[in-house]
């Protein structure tokens, strides 16, 4: 049944990468299993996935010593406590929410201590919402010149999570206004900071991201069913 998911998700990413005149391939799926045992992730990899998303720390620890990190990207996609930092170096290949220069610095010191750099996207909260985590867009680029100078982290791109929306053709403003932010940041040219990467885009709205933009959609029930906790 994953198996079939798995090629269901994989054609329509391509349609939606056709439809809008991008190239195949340019957009990687990542398998948010969170709350999923091992033996179901298992079968993922089985099926050819080979990116997951986590969201909490110890759950992703436990899966990661058992499924290992060999031929597998793991990306950390929730909220990243300060206090939690010190677990990430060991488990993940990209961080998909630093929210603040103060997060960016304790990375950054670990990092440095570790001997490490530290791939990581810069969360925004593009509707403002106060129940959501991520940087204002207006002190977005305030924020990247701040991160720029900490050479334990990489920044790579964006990430945001728009309002929840009963049509997915709704979501596809905030799409666009993530992309746009982008444009600007990198007209903006600030030193040591990449933006090549846009993570948006979820179960019921990834099509649609794709259309404007993403390089990176968060797909987890359209892979895995509903979850059951």
């Amino acid at each position: 049944m994953i198996s079939e998911r798995l090629t269901q998700v994989r054609e329509e990413i391509s349609k939606a990468e056709k439809k809008s005149g991008r190239t195949s391939g340019s957009v990687k799926l990542i398998a948010v299993s969170k709350n999923f045992e091992k033996e179901i992730l298992l079968e993922a990899i089985q099926a050819g996935c080979s990116v997951f998303g986590e969201n909490r720390i110890q759950e992703a620890k436990e899966k990661i010593e058992v499924l290992g990190r060999e031929n597998i990207e793991w990306h950390f996609i929730g909220h990243l406590q300060k206090n939690k930092v010190k677990f990430i170096y060991e488990l993940f290949d990209l961080i998909h929410s630093i929210d603040s220069f103060e997060l960016g610095q304790t990375i950054h010191n670990g990092a440095q201590s570790r001997g490490m750099v530290i791939p990581a996207l810069v969360q925004v909260n593009i509707a403002s919402e106060g129940s959501k985590s991520g940087v204002e867009p207006a002190y977005l680029e305030e924020l990247l010149k701040n991160l720029s100078q900490l050479s334990g982290l990489r920044i790579q791109g964006l990430m945001s999570v728009p309002p929840l929306a009963d049509t997915p053709e709704k979501s596809r403003r905030y799409f666009a206004q993530l992309r746009e932010l982008q444009d600007q940041m990198i007209r903006s040219d600030i030193e040591n900071i990449e933006l090549n990467e846009l993570s948006m885009g979820m179960s019921g709205d990834y099509k649609i991201a794709i259309e404007e933009g993403a390089t990176f959609v968060r797909v987890g029930s359209s892979i895995f069913g509903q979850r059951t906790n």
